[in-house]
């Protein structure tokens, strides 16, 4: 029985309302060019801040999506 191998990536999504918002973002970019995605983990969550405000959530998302030999 052959087994599927994943190929694993970092990005960072963002967006001026949430971090939910960034991470959606992020997966959503990298589903226009990357095929059979299937897994999306947030590892990190942190905001840009100018001038003592939030103007920015940011979310480092690991997404994971099927390998196939030719790519």
């Amino acid at each position: 029985m052959a087994g599927s191998v994943y190929k694993v990536i970092e990005i960072i999504g963002t967006s001026d309302t949430s971090w939910e918002e960034a991470a959606k973002s992020a997966v959503e970019e990298a589903a226009d060019s990357l095929d059979d995605l299937r897994v999306a983990e947030v590892v990190q969550l942190d905001m840009h801040i100018v001038e003592n405000k939030v103007v920015a959530y940011r979310a480092k998302v690991k997404v994971s999506f099927k390998y196939h030999k030719d790519a």
